[in-house]
């Protein structure tokens, strides 16, 4: 049985980072939120948000992402991939327990 290296340890202790995201008007039906968890595996804390309920403007989410380094990962690539702006993103060692 190998012992797992120190960078294998890193790689799976968990952590956490904190961003802020754009939620365009276009998305604001869609469960970008919820399926960030189920996809990535994450935990998510809603710290601040605004978003309207008529759906006229833009939102924004400040979130506190739970996990570890290989689930914020995909977590910030699923944003990504919704073409979402992000910023105030904090790096895991910057945040990290």
């Amino acid at each position: 049985m190998a012992i797992p290296s120190d960078v294998e340890l890193g790689t799976h202790r968990p952590t956490q980072t904190r961003l802020k995201i754009r939620i365009p008007k276009g998305l604001h039906s869609e469960p970008v939120i919820s399926r960030l968890t189920s996809q990535c595996g994450i935990t998510v804390n809603i710290l601040a948000a605004l978003l309207s309920a008529n759906g006229r403007d833009d939102g924004w989410f400040d979130l506190e992402l739970h996990g570890t380094k290989p689930q914020i990962g995909n977590a910030i690539t699923y944003l990504n991939d919704l073409d979402l702006e992000i910023w105030g993103h904090s790096t895991p060692e910057e945040d990290g327990w």
